[in-house]
């Protein structure tokens, strides 16, 4: 009971119209280690309990009931007051997901425009003169996220090329620490013990640039 109340109190934070992609896959999440994802995803029916029940039977009908109360109860908390009036009237979570989902997921043509904003907004990205790598690489990495949530693909080889293309010559010592861990993510050199995710390894090393 304490491990819950402790892990509520890391509930996603409150919707209230902006953000849906990044809150939608957060309020999953929580949905999912709070052991309620199915009360909202599959939405089944709740047998009614036959003639004279086991115990078993009777316990089982209340956690089916409890669990779908508590994903309820879980997404009416997690939007504001204004979108709580919107949803209240929906009878099971699955018709509220849904309607969050296609109220504020946006169509097709309007994520495509959002994808192309975010990737025109990388490109134009630069390094500044106060940043190290690794803040460098951050602000990177937050916009290709963005681009990931609205359901697109978008490399880490990307945002490598991107780093090595524009770190300033003045940093070339690191440059050339990107370029090694490159080399050994995929070509694997035993005595780096460097391996398999490339953008991982890259981080690793920018990690170590402290210098603005």
């Amino acid at each position: 009971m304490e491990s819950e109340s402790s892990f509520s109190s890391n509930a996603p934070s409150i919707f209230d119209g902006d953000n849906y992609h990044m809150w939608a896959v957060r309020m999953e999440t929580y949905l999912e280690a709070m052991d309620l994802w199915d009360a909202v995803e599959k939405d089944y029916a709740i047998p009614a309990l036959a003639n004279n029940p086991t115990m078993t039977q009777i316990k089982t009908h209340k956690e089916l009931k409890t669990k779908k109360s508590k994903a309820k109860a879980c997404l009416f908390v997690a939007v504001s007051a204004t979108i709580f009036t919107r949803v209240m009237s929906h009878k099971t979570t699955k018709s509220i997901w849904d309607y969050l989902k296609e109220e504020y997921a946006g169509d097709e043509r309007i994520r495509g425009m959002q994808v192309l904003n975010l990737i025109r907004d990388f490109e134009l990205q630069k390094m500044k003169e106060s940043e190290t790598i690794k803040m460098y690489s951050d602000r990177l990495l937050g916009i290709a996220n963005k681009i990931k949530l609205l359901g697109s693909n978008f490399s880490d080889s990307r945002i490598v090329e991107k780093l090595l293309v524009t770190v300033p010559e003045r940093r070339e010592a690191s440059r050339a620490n990107i370029l090694l861990v490159i080399t050994a993510t995929r070509k694997v050199i035993p005595h780096l013990n460097v391996r398999g995710d490339l953008m991982q390894n890259v981080q690793n090393a920018i990690n170590m640039d402290v210098k603005p």
